[in-house]
């Protein structure tokens, strides 16, 4: 019986239709064979139980299963010797699998067992958004929900590689040839079918993991610097009069611009606490000292954190708490005082501060209540970026944190809302998981997990220019979620307006050439090139001046026509991160660029020496515009320099592993944007990277 039940071997790919009764199978199997050429195997059991049923009277029993199993097993193994690259089985024994289990509320240990060993490289799960054909076999038009279930269910338990496939006809058979068109290049790429639903599932294009493959491979050219841009040399300088006149100038324009603040939030706090944790980790309250750790470590970063411990916005809470729960607190000595307090401050079990977004944890104390970064964005948006008292506030975030940020905005949002007289619209996007990239082992071979997955990353935050393509707004502010201050906040306003003056002086001139650019005369184009270089540093290849008058109107309309972005720089005080250069690109080309110190061989002298040489620091202050001169918004990814990501090394469950990171949102990703660079007073750069950062002034009540 059981020989009977066995699979022929092949290397033919076998598709199997798996669904309830009138989804679409026998027609979409018969569909796909004909596509790709090849043979489908029927039914075993429709025409079996219908001979039955004209013969006898009557309908399927219990005793007809074993033979349906046989006679399907051997539809299929003889329709797989004449077949070419596929075989699409209309069923299978897992489906008679479950119809036993359905009516008889049982199932015979042979075709079960048959039914968990027979293999597909793909399953199929026909959805029931199709109608209901009635026939003389099929009984169930009531319980589609119920049985689609428990056909998932089978799938998931008998662990199956499936796709669900919905929509009508024509979109399925659709969908179901790039799938398995797809699953071909999968397997000829190394990957298993698990593999594949994995993939397919995150929406990621093999291309892409193609492209990942070869940068693992043979690694990503690094930025070739030119020099740092520098004041009158890249980097504007204005003095406080100007800053005020473009501040006056977008004040006049705005009113008939939609504003929006874009706030990448997604950002988890636990670099925030890192030392802090450490410590937690590693301290032994029972053999030492806070201050012996101190010495042994050279934890600086303590001794700031624990002489300032009680002006942080977060200390009256905590330190409340854990007096409660510890009766005996007053006669502790400070030692155990201060290790209960930061255990309180981040334990899971506890506030769990470090595996907490950072736009949610308490920054500022006023005088009424502590303010978190949310709160604060949302005075910046009403201040900023408004227009006819409506405000627009777009934050970045991962989909599990959302509802904190809801609460939180909805215990502020009328307070601000009411102080400033503006209206705020609050929206959020989450990171997209197509974005996400394939880790790899040192070998360059797929990283796989302790239960044979593979293991996926976020792209870092150039991924976001996804999110930020979606927009749909005139004038776009980005800014970091943790860059806020309590105080000077008219002084962020001043420049933030400034910034955003100077991008629509710029955009009309820009829009008003481009208006008029094929009725310029050769005669006139010298003017035009002096505004290029002169106000927006935009360079001139050689070969322009052999170009015909034709050809050389044709390129300045391309090297205008293209998004928008007006960045503060601020002096460089030695923070890690990135800076403005001139960097040169494969074609020999120069332009402006924000380069982080990842992108440069700094084993280079030359190179080495350039970024050394930079005077000023990338806080992460744009103000952009992504539409065209007719209103239109640009596809941001025809703007991309896709040969400036980087390769990151991390560990994983104690394996190094590497990953691919998208070019960074302010840096590849916006590589070819016409970018003007304005130096800022440093009031405006007060990110919180640790949490000692919080005692300094800006975020000290005054």
């Amino acid at each position: 019986m059981e020989e009977n039940l066995k699979q022929q071997h092949s290397t033919v790919l076998k598709i199997a239709l798996f669904g309830p009764e009138s989804t679409g199978k026998t027609t979409l199997s018969r569909q796909l064979a004909s596509h790709f050429q090849t043979n489908w195997a029927p039914e075993f059991a429709r025409n079996y139980l219908l001979n039955k049923l004209n013969e006898t009277g009557q309908i399927c029993e219990p005793e007809d299963l074993l033979p349906i199993a046989i006679g399907q097993t051997k539809l299929e193994n003889d329709a797989l010797l004449t077949s070419n690259q596929f075989l699409f089985c209309d069923t299978c024994l897992l489906v008679t699998k479950v119809f036993s289990e359905l009516y008889y509320n049982f199932c015979d240990p042979i075709l079960e067992k048959a039914a968990r060993k027979h293999k597909y490289d793909l399953f199929f799960l026909t959805d029931i958004d199709v109608p209901w054909e009635e026939d003389q076999l099929r009984d169930s038009p009531n319980d589609r929900i119920e049985t689609f279930q428990v056909f998932k269910k089978a799938l998931i338990d008998n662990d199956k590689p499936y796709i669900r496939l919905s929509g009508n006809a024509e979109e399925r058979l659709q969908k179901a040839i790039q799938i398995v068109e797809n699953l071909v290049i999968a397997k000829s790429m190394g990957f298993n079918s698990y593999d594949f639903v994995q993939i397919y599932q995150k929406g990621i294009h093999l291309d892409s993991i193609k492209e990942h493959f070869q940068l693992f491979k043979n690694g990503i050219a690094k930025a070739i610097l030119v020099k740092p841009a520098s004041i009158n040399d890249g980097i504007l300088k204005l003095n406080e009069n100007q800053f005020q006149d473009f501040a006056y100038y977008f004040d006049a324009e705005k009113e008939s611009l939609k504003l929006i603040k874009f706030v990448p939030a997604s950002g988890a706090a636990s670099r925030m606490f890192k030392f802090l944790n450490e410590f937690l980790n590693e301290f032994q309250i029972e053999n030492e000292s806070i201050n012996s750790y101190i010495n042994k470590k050279n934890s600086t970063s303590l001794t700031v954190f624990l002489a300032g411990i009680d002006k942080f916005p977060f200390y009256d809470t905590i330190n409340t708490i854990v007096k409660e729960l510890h009766p005996d607190y007053g006669s502790l000595s400070s030692d155990e005082k201060y290790y209960l307090f930061i255990k309180m401050l981040l334990e899971v079990e506890n506030f769990n501060f470090s595996n907490k977004p950072k736009a949610i944890l308490p920054f500022h104390k006023y005088a009424t209540h502590t303010a978190t970064p949310i709160e604060e964005h949302l005075k910046e948006c009403a201040l900023y970026a408004s227009s006819k008292g409506e405000s627009y506030l777009h934050f970045t975030i991962s989909e599990i944190h959302k509802s904190q940020f809801e609460k939180i905005i909805e215990n502020e949002i009328k307070k601000v809302e009411n102080k400033f007289d503006t209206k705020i619209n609050i929206e959020f996007s989450f990171q997209n998981a197509s974005t996400d990239t394939l880790a790899v082992s040192l070998d360059n071979s797929p990283f796989r997990n302790e239960f044979g997955k593979l293991v996926f990353r976020p792209a870092g935050h150039g991924a976001l220019l996804n999110n930020l393509n979606l927009i749909d707004a005139d004038v776009i502010f980005i800014k970091n979620i943790d860059n806020v201050i309590q105080n000077h906040i008219e002084t962020i306003t001043l420049y933030k307006k400034a910034l955003g003056g100077i991008l629509l002086d710029k955009q009309k001139k820009i829009f008003k050439i481009l208006r008029h650019i094929h009725s310029y005369k050769e005669s006139e184009l010298s003017e035009l090139i002096l505004f290029l270089q002169k106000e927006l540093n935009i360079t001139i290849i050689e070969d322009f001046y052999k170009y015909t008058v034709e050809n050389k109107i044709m390129h300045i309309q391309n090297i205008l026509n293209r998004p928008i972005r007006v960045c503060g720089m601020v002096i460089n005080e030695g923070e890690p991160g990135g800076g403005p250069f001139w960097v040169q690109d494969n074609k020999g080309n120069v332009s402006l660029q924000i380069v982080e110190s990842s992108q440069i061989d700094l084993q280079n002298s030359i190179q080495e020496g350039i970024f050394s040489k930079s005077t000023h620091f990338n806080p992460v202050d744009i103000v952009c515009s992504i539409k065209d001169f007719n209103g239109d918004k640009f596809d941001l990814n025809q703007f991309v320099d896709h040969q400036s990501g980087f390769i990151v090394s991390k560990n994983k469950s104690g394996k190094d592993i590497k990953a691919y990171e998208l070019p960074g949102l302010w840096n590849g990703a916006m590589a070819k944007w016409i970018t003007i660079f304005v130096e800022i007073p440093l009031i405006t750069f007060n990110p919180v990277k640790t949490v000692n950062d919080l005692l300094k002034p800006p975020h000290q009540p005054q």
